[in-house]
């Protein structure tokens, strides 16, 4: 193990219910509507793939761009109510203070990922950080893992991702990386049988379980 890739919304931050919140409330104002299960089946995914399926799916007036920057706004409005997953924050510092090389790789936008490095001063611990405009193909498409690795000169199977949702268990696996499957409750019921080990709290990894995963 010589780099850990974190997910961020389920993953460091507990973002997911605010994204389900503005997505379907303005989704409803454009004139669609979707279950809660049909939404939770797009966690993970970019924000182009998901409002480009709402667009066709609904006849939507508004390009996909200006959807995605409506909700982009809305989010950063709202960034004061997200707080850090529960644990992670020292779950982070054990992995800094043993030296281990860390990375974001969001498919959020980079607006929203600045955001949150802002918010919680990420940059004073992780090395790299790449959003979903940064790649041409969305999770579950391992290409977002397969830059982090490369940009970091790490061979990918020397990598570990950590993931909350069915898409980025996909892309980490396709990666040919370990993956961790974070099961948090707010990222719905996300099938993370793929991943190496699925836990629901960072208070339940040490490094002692991390290392074990790759030998």
């Amino acid at each position: 193990m010589k780099a850990i890739i974190f997910d961020m919304d389920g993953v460091i931050v507990d973002s997911e219910p605010l994204h389900f919140e503005l997505e379907r409330s303005l989704l409803e104002e454009l004139g669609g509507k979707i279950t809660k299960e049909e939404h939770k089946s797009f966690v993970g995914t970019s924000d182009y793939h998901m409002w480009s399926t709402f667009k066709e799916k609904f006849n939507l007036k508004p390009s996909v761009e200006e959807m995605i920057e409506m909700k982009k706004e809305r989010f950063i409005e709202n960034i004061y109510r997200i707080e850090l997953v529960e644990n992670f924050q020292e779950f982070m510092l054990t992995l800094y203070n043993e030296g281990y090389p860390m990375a974001l790789a969001s498919s959020n936008n980079k607006k929203a990922v600045n955001a949150i490095i802002k918010k919680f001063d990420l940059d004073r611990y992780m090395e790299l950080f790449i959003s979903g405009e940064e790649v041409s193909k969305g999770k579950p498409d391992p290409e977002i893992f397969l830059t982090v690795a490369e940009k970091m000169k790490i061979e990918p199977t020397a990598c570990l991702v950590i993931e909350d949702a069915y898409n980025g268990v996909r892309a980490a696996k396709a990666a040919g990386m370990k993956c961790i499957g974070f099961q948090n409750k707010n990222s719905g019921n996300q099938d993370l049988s793929k991943a190496d080990l699925v836990v629901e709290n960072y208070n339940k990894l040490d490094i002692d379980i991390l290392r074990k995963l790759f030998n």
